[in-house]
């Protein structure tokens, strides 16, 4: 047996819709599947899911204030009066000033931009950088990707005799600043049809009514932009996306070419993955760092060599923000291991002072993802007395309304139900921890602590092939609201498994179902082939990818989690040194069993575990899934009683055996024929004087003589004084087999024959018939 690691939530798409548009569109069954389980409940809805065209981009003009802000743009280039871009840190707000940039300077605007340091200003609009602008002639000011919060601020900049027009997609409080127009895809007095986009969503939909025309040239930016942000990817972000990523492949602008090198990747397979993982974490670092504004000079720049130097920097600065939040997650982990040796509480709450406030929220996440856990990491700041940072939260757990019930120490927070930012007094934080760790008793229950993995593509191997994997680029890009699939083969045999790697630490398996084989492959996941056997059936979840090898494509599953509830038998009969195989065993509910008690006294100080004999297998308290056989039992009914009562789901054999017998075998009756007649024709025999002289003479062993002469003992055929053996006078006729050491022999050599020296295959068939035996309850 080994459970998953997370909680499994299959959904399973309507086989009547899957086989419908799967016939109608000539797809493989895998395609239909997937647009099944997004909701897409026809054929024709799918066709026009997979061609999404120009219809999906709506009229910027439905948004609200649009008409306002292109006449108050157009005028302040008709007068040439100065306009001030100001955006945002992150890769959304670099995307969004770079569009907006471009599209004034197109018009021949005088224009510039600023970026406010996440560390001297904060996020969003600043006083300080409003009254620099003013100084510096501005007379528009257009946010860009932030704003809507800042009401002092834009009152502020209206005071300074600015005009403000806000861009941005965050979400709307009960007061909307005093700005001169407000473009927002949710604004409450507005009828655009679609509320999800990006920061350089919006910038783009200004771009596009200032152009009068889709701005094609800024597609590439709007989608790195909108998958950095992780908003969600269907309608109108789906078609911009796409398109965006089209053009990002065949894209002149010295910044993509340049990122792609540092990077390590071709401009021609850029993906949704490459901006989520290689282009954004490189974007925002500089952000998390120090001023953002290279990183829009990147995207600005016509020279190819200036835009190596900037990708260059970008790419140190990321190394630099990975080796930041590597070291700080280390220590917070270090906090929380020794704040709590038992494990983890229900809410995570470390602080320390001199961690990086710009990397907080990672190291939060890194936290999550380890300990499932809700988590807040805090940077300690004497001077001020406060404590600010990031909370990253799980399922259960609603973030911003656990945090609004301690409103009273918390002056300053915000965000939503999986992710916060706060600001609290140093002295507050052991109190935030009690607090929150309370409420979590509530909130969370013990299952809610065990991750969740939503599954929703049900496969079978004879689906899976090359063409198959292909395909699946027509359903992309997936992301937010469009997740990559999650595929889940159901009772699959594993006919091959083994750890790779220099540390071993990686899995390779071959799958196989009807005759159908399929590579696996599990990246630190080695550990897991210690808890697998050849031929178990399993549940395995993954990604579908294609390896590449030689020029040779073979499909292969990408494997998350694994579980199987078939019992295991795992094989260490033979491996003599304990060491080898004692690791193999599980820390948890394993008994290590000896049937003899001159095993348990060998092992003892071998195996830290207690070392239980068959008469104290009722002093174990709680079910034991993990059984050791250290040694073979004095019959295969011993061994099927103890099987019964316990039921293990895995069963390490071992079987030490001091003095097998099964080499030895039984002399034949022809040699106990001779024997008898010897001693006969002799009339005695010394056992200990002639023994070896004997043996030699016959080729025989002086264990089969000792054994023989034993036998004729028992049965009465011979008599034994001061060690010579004599023929008994008149001995009854009896049957070899009578004797009982002659059948305890032969029984020891049929238990070694059936589990000692059997095949793994004979000697799984056999636990298998005592494990589907009727339970029953043997201890009296």
């Amino acid at each position: 047996m080994i459970e998953s690691k997370k909680r499994w939530r299959l959904t399973t798409p309507d086989s009547e819709l899957v086989a419908a548009i799967q016939q109608e569109l000539s797809i493989s069954s895998v395609l239909a599947k997937i647009l099944v389980t997004r909701g897409i409940t026809s054929a024709e809805e799918a066709r026009s899911f997979m061609d999404m065209d120009e219809s999906k981009v709506h009229n910027p003009y439905l948004m609200k204030d649009m008409d306002v802000a292109v006449a108050r743009i157009r005028q302040a280039i008709e007068e040439n009066q100065k306009i001030i871009v100001y955006g945002d840190y992150d890769a959304d707000g670099v995307s969004s000033t770079t569009v907006m940039l471009t599209v004034l300077q197109d018009l021949g605007a005088d224009v510039s931009f600023m970026i406010p340091n996440r560390f001297k200003h904060g996020y969003g609009p600043n006083k300080e950088l409003f009254k620099q602008a003013s100084d510096e002639g501005a007379k528009l000011l257009i946010t860009v990707d932030n704003g809507i919060s800042g009401i002092e601020e834009v009152d502020y900049a209206v005071s300074l005799g600015l005009d403000v027009i806000i861009s941005d997609h965050h979400d709307i409080g009960d007061v909307m600043p005093n700005a001169l127009a407000i473009i927002h895809p949710r604004h409450p007095e507005g009828n655009y049809p679609f509320g999800e986009l990006a920061g350089v969503g919006v910038a783009f939909k200004i771009a596009h009514a200032l152009y009068e025309e889709m701005p094609e040239h800024l597609l590439e930016m709007v989608a790195i932009g909108t998958i950095a942000d992780l908003v969600p990817l269907h309608d109108e972000n789906r078609f911009l996306v796409k398109e965006g990523l089209a053009a990002l492949r065949t894209s002149p602008r010295a910044a993509i070419e340049a990122l792609c090198e540092v990077s390590g990747v071709k401009q021609l397979d850029i993906t949704e993955e490459t901006i989520g993982f290689m282009f954004g974490p490189r974007i925002n670092a500089i952000g998390r760092l120090q001023d953002a504004d290279p990183a829009v000079q990147l995207f600005i720049t016509d020279d190819p060599a200036e835009a190596r130097d900037l990708a260059s920097s970008l790419d140190l600065l990321n190394k630099e923000r990975q080796a930041i939040v590597k070291q700080i997650a280390d220590e917070a982990a270090a906090q929380v291991e020794a704040r709590y040796p038992d494990g983890p509480p229900r809410v995570i709450v470390v602080a320390q002072e001199g961690w990086n406030p710009g990397v907080v929220g990672i190291v939060a996440s890194k936290l999550t993802e380890k300990y499932y856990r809700p988590s807040i990491v805090l940077c300690l700041n004497p001077e001020t007395g406060k404590a600010k940072g990031s909370a990253r939260s799980i399922e259960g757990f609603h973030l911003y309304n656990e945090l609004a019930a301690n409103r009273d120490i918390l002056p300053h927070f915000g965000g939503h139900p999986m992710a916060a930012g706060m600001t609290l007094d140093l002295a507050l934080v052991d109190e935030l921890r009690e607090r929150l760790n309370k409420q979590a008793e509530t909130s969370l229950s013990e299952e809610d602590l065990i991750p969740v993995v939503e599954i929703d593509i049900p496969v079978r191997l004879d689906e899976i092939d090359i063409a198959t994997i292909e395909s699946m680029r027509f359903l992309a890009p997936f992301g937010m609201g469009f997740s990559k699939p999650k595929f889940f083969l159901d009772g699959v045999k594993v006919s091959s498994i083994r750890k790779i790697g220099a540390a071993q630490n990686h899995l390779k398996m071959e799958l196989v179902q009807n005759a159908v084989t399929l590579d696996a492959v599990g990246f630190g996941i080695g550990s897991v082939g210690d808890e697998l056997t050849p031929d178990v059936q399993i549940d395995i979840i993954g990604d579908l990818q294609i390896n590449e090898w030689n020029g040779r494509k073979k499909p292969q599953l990408l494997i998350e989690d694994v579980r199987t509830d078939e019992w295991q038998l795992f094989d260490i009969r033979g491996i003599r040194q304990v060491s080898r195989w004692s690791k193999l065993i599980p820390e948890k509910d394993q008994v290590f069993l000896a049937f003899k008690p001159e095993t348990a006294t060998l092992f003892k100080s071998m195996i830290n575990d207690p070392i239980y004999g068959i008469e104290t297998l009722e002093a174990l308290e709680n079910p034991k899934h993990h059984l050791v056989l250290l040694d073979l039992p004095d019959s295969e009914e011993q061994l099927a009683q103890v099987l019964s009562e316990l039921r293990p789901k895995r069963i390490y054999v071992h079987f030490y055996a001091k003095d097998s017998q099964y080499f030895e075998q039984i002399p034949t009756r022809e040699q106990f024929a001779w024997l008898f007649s010897f001693i006969k024709k002799r009339g005695s025999f010394d056992f200990k004087k002639h023994c070896d002289e004997l043996a030699k003479h016959k080729g025989w062993t002086r264990e089969a003589i000792f054994f023989m002469l034993q036998v004729f003992f028992e049965l009465g055929f011979v008599t034994l004084k001061n060690g010579i053996t004599e023929v008994a006078q008149a001995p009854s006729k009896r049957d070899l087999s009578e004797a009982p050491i002659y059948k305890q022999r032969e029984q020891q050599i049929a238990l070694e024959q059936k589990l000692l020296y059997a095949s793994y295959k004979d000697l799984k068939e056999w636990f298998d018939t005592k494990l589907s035996a009727k339970e029953e309850k043997i201890w009296i």
